[in-house]
């Protein structure tokens, strides 16, 4: 049994910096991971998916040149190229992850699977030899995987994830997606302008049901404009291969069957957390029925001294939070700071194009509250430089206290959407108010020079 003042489970993006951190702070920590150090976020999410979008932009941009005054009477995609360089770059943002935790002192890494055998001892399998662990502070920052759901003849079928579709070495003739959220709408903007046919099927009555109404109509619109083909309130019931090259697939749509023909299915499902290997019937860390683990406003499990950071704790699925995460646990453990996770003002960024950037409570849920609220919006056509660029698509929208004018949050979509969406999130924490922002000045012409008149419709 080797002895550390520092377990941590899972190379992520919380799980990197913070054995990093304690290691710097004289902790003798070691790192344990299964696979590759970057976690999703370098390795099959982040980094690979947003460079595999810019080439898809570069496609759309090249399509709409004339309207610009530029004639490119033909290009091809390169698709090789396309995936030769999104490996480049996951390779080289891994190994500078790698070069820094090798310059760390008091940190070690061991690659291979860990289960916890006690509360506070690990056992990490590596092919024929088992090593064991044990350390007052644990931590897990494990993650999370795709989620399969049980389909009749979905086992039968070479089915996609948002981790092997960005193995492919030709883009699909016809990409059917099951899952209207996020991973489905990037990836079927992305394939779309690849040149794929994409159908997304979503078990819904709208895309985007946690946002707004006039936010999933715009993104709706984006998408019949682009000439993918969305089938709501549809649910896939059976998959079956059907011939040497197509996979037919059986949906169900108001009690109505109806059945499709494509090359590919990307399952785009949700996300499942990865505990159930992790040996935590052998503690007394406790987990939701969906498998997350519980914690609490300091990210404490129920064994004192374990901690669960990131997707394997529930909750937002973003990198940024699993990295704030860490963030939260260093100022509680090396400084003493008592401020926890409640409350957070937590944006994000849907990577379609336009982008959907969004912070803070939207409309529909401040009608809910029943707040006294007041809206400000403008259409992107009404916005000089999205004129200028050619990218009038979207619009700003920003709710705000009626008393106070301060703001409660913002949707952009958008070019830059979430650039922009980060200066009101800035605006929110700064506690600064609607009418001194549409006073402010800003360099012209940016995009966020518009938030003047996105505040000027307001009444004082």
């Amino acid at each position: 049994m080797k002895s550390f003042d520092a377990i941590v489970i899972g190379a992520g993006q919380a799980g990197v910096p913070l054995a990093k951190k304690l290691a710097a702070a004289g902790w003798k920590t070691v790192l344990i991971e299964k696979r590759w150090i970057g976690g999703t976020c370098i390795n099959d999410g982040c980094t690979p998916t947003k460079t595999m979008v810019a080439s898809a932009r570069m496609v759309y941009l090249a399509g709409k040149s004339k309207d610009l005054g530029v004639d490119i009477p033909a290009y091809r995609l390169n698709f090789k190229a396309v995936m030769q360089r999104k490996d480049h770059l996951v390779s080289l943002f891994r190994e500078g992850a790698v070069r820094g935790i090798e310059k760390t002192p008091n940190l070690s890494v061991v690659y291979g699977e860990a289960k916890f055998i006690a509360d506070h001892q690990v056992q990490v399998m590596k092919e024929d030899r088992a090593d064991l662990f044990e350390a007052k502070h644990i931590f897990i920052n494990t993650g999370a995987l795709p989620f399969i759901p049980k389909i009749q003849g979905l086992s039968e079928i070479k089915f996609l994830t948002s981790t092997s579709i960005m193995e492919l070495e030709e883009v699909p003739s016809h990409l059917l997606i099951v899952g209207g959220g996020y991973i489905g709408m990037e990836f079927g903007q992305m394939f779309k302008r690849f040149g794929a046919e994409v159908t997304l099927l979503e078990q819904g009555d709208r895309l985007l049901p946690h946002e707004d109404e006039d936010v999933c109509r715009e993104m709706s619109t984006v998408f019949q404009e682009e000439g993918i083909k969305v089938l709501l309130q549809t649910k896939a019931v059976k998959f079956e291969n059907y011939g040497d090259a197509r996979i037919r697939v059986t949906t169900l749509t108001d009690g109505e069957e109806v059945k499709h023909l494509c090359s590919h299915v990307l399952m785009a499902s949700g996300r499942d957390p990865q505990t159930r290997m992790l040996g935590l019937e052998n503690t007394n860390i406790i987990c939701d029925d969906r498998g997350y683990i519980k914690v609490n406003d300091h990210l404490e499990t129920g064994v004192k001294g374990v901690y669960a950071l990131g997707d394997v704790k529930g909750g937002p699925a973003f990198t940024h939070i699993a990295y704030n995460d860490h963030l939260v646990l260093i100022d509680h453990l090396l400084h003493g700071e008592k401020k926890g996770i409640k409350g957070r003002l937590l944006p994000y960024c849907m990577f379609t194009d336009p982008q959907l950037g969004r912070v803070g409570i939207n409309e529909l849920q401040a009608k809910e509250l029943g707040l006294d609220i007041v809206v400000a919006k403008i259409p992107m056509k009404n916005v000089a430089r999205a004129l200028e660029n050619g990218e009038t698509r979207g619009f700003m929208k920003a709710i705000a206290d009626k008393k106070t004018k301060l703001l409660l949050g913002a949707a952009v979509i958008g070019e830059q959407g979430g650039e922009i969406m980060s200066i009101l999130q800035m605006a929110m924490v700064g506690k600064i108010t609607y009418d001194q922002i549409r006073k402010m000045i800003f360099a012209h012409p940016l995009y966020a020079e518009s938030l003047n008149n996105l505040f000027m419709s307001l009444d004082d």
